[in-house]
């Protein structure tokens, strides 16, 4: 019997919104951290039943509260009220049951040691994870994905400076009751310094986002799977430059879409956005105004297929609106590297993914809202399409990710973190 005291493994309470099967980055990011830390803790997640496109499956319409176990982590899934990504107030009520039904699901564990929290939703995930470390009593560590509200502020979703400014305070108010803040990206150290400036700043640590390498690496052209992606949405014997990830309001893909309108003559060349999300609509209403036809629209992609679609383009854009730097940092960049290809960066200097891509040369990269100079980079990568140029530059991006931005570097850091 003591002997078993010894060996019992500390248990790990997470709060994560998205959890697998959902295809949400931070959700699959949850489940890959999770599944690789089991040795070390005994773990509960509580997230939202399957529900990232906004429909809810009707296996999970008929009950508050879902316990389920997959490989291995026990999973509490709250159900929630369907939306739409485009209707501000259905998103909020799906949030708001997530919210409250999560302080719920916390009384439905047990003893926790550990607690762990995610920036999503925006201010609620950190407020959830404080309110785990009371009723547990347990250590909390809150891991931030994206700062907000200065990613709200940065894209002037809202403008209302009370609720901007009551933001902020919960934020901090979750930072600094956290034991432990972890952050993704080398400027967002800046952030969270730069929000306590006069005060003492919260114990924390960087620790990259990452790709597991095993999942994703290239493969050649003539793959049977890669081949069938490009038949299948009319992609054969073209330059594909590709958008992989959510279409939404992050990433001022409004914008680039008059960039691209100046190359819709260029019949060997096709821009791809492989993906959903917020302004995808719009997205696709312009290209339908301008009769763009080298843009193509395709569904987000299973897991599975993941690996296909990304070796299917040629170059890959990871992009950024202005004022991001030092907010969020795009995770759509370790899956470009890990398949090898060059990237196509929009990017303020100093952020966490451009950091990368400048040390490394696996890409060229200009300032957001510097719309010339994006246009001067595809002409660029146009030119270079039949240069070993790109497959040497898609290789420095895998080779640096293989030693420094695997799921296994980063997973080990997280355990450290959470028991140092």
């Amino acid at each position: 019997m003591v002997e078993k005291m010894k060996t019992e493994k500390k248990k790990l309470l997470i709060y994560a919104h998205y959890y697998i099967p959902d295809v949400a980055s931070t959700g699959q990011i949850i489940k890959e951290l999770a599944e690789g830390m089991r040795q070390a803790f005994d773990i509960t997640v509580i997230c939202v039943v399957p529900s990232y496109t906004g429909k809810v499956p009707e296996e999970y319409k008929t009950k508050m509260f879902y316990k389920q176990e997959i490989n291995g982590i026990k999973i509490i899934r709250i159900r929630v009220p369907e939306f739409s990504k485009i209707n501000k107030i259905s998103r909020i009520k799906n949030i708001l049951a997530y919210f409250f039904g999560a302080l719920i699901a916390t009384f439905r564990v047990g003893k926790m040691d550990y607690v762990y929290s995610i920036s999503q939703p925006p201010i609620l995930g950190g407020l959830i994870g404080v309110w785990g470390k009371w009723m547990k009593n347990a250590k909390y560590i809150y891991n931030i994905q994206d700062f907000n509200p200065e990613q709200t502020m940065a894209i002037g979703y809202s403008k209302n400076k009370l609720i901007l400014k009551a933001m902020i305070w919960f934020d901090k108010f979750s930072c600094k009751r956290a034991d432990k803040v972890i952050v993704v990206g080398r400027d967002m150290v800046e952030t969270l310094t730069g929000r306590f400036k006069g005060s003492k700043v919260p114990h924390h640590a960087f620790i990259n986002n990452w790709i597991d390498e095993k999942e994703i690496y290239p493969l050649t052209a003539d793959n049977e799977k890669v081949v069938a992606f490009k038949k299948k949405y009319g992609l054969e014997n073209k330059f594909n430059i590709m958008y992989s990830g959510n279409i939404g309001l992050y990433y001022d893909l409004e914008n680039l879409m008059g960039i691209i309108k100046q190359f819709k003559d260029e019949k060997e060349i096709v821009f791809t956005f492989v993906g959903e999300g917020s302004v995808r609509d719009k997205l696709v209403l312009y290209k339908e105004k301008h009769e763009l036809n080298n843009v193509v629209f395709i569904p987000y992609q299973n897991k599975d297929d993941l690996i296909y679609s990304l070796n299917a383009g040629n170059v890959h854009w990871v992009v950024n609106a202005k004022g991001i730097r030092g907010v969020s940092v795009p995770s759509k960049l370790y899956g470009v590297m890990a398949a090898g290809k060059p990237v196509l960066g929009v990017l303020e200097k100093g952020s966490e993914a451009r950091l990368i891509i400048e040390e490394t040369g696996c890409g060229y990269v200009t300032e957001p809202e510097d719309y010339e100079g994006v246009k001067e980079i595809i002409k660029k990568y146009i030119d270079l399409r039949n240069d070993s140029m790109l497959e040497d530059m898609g290789r420095y991006g895998r080779e640096y990710l293989v030693k420094n931005l695997t799921k296994d570097v980063s997973v080990k850091k997280y355990v450290k973190e959470i028991t140092g």
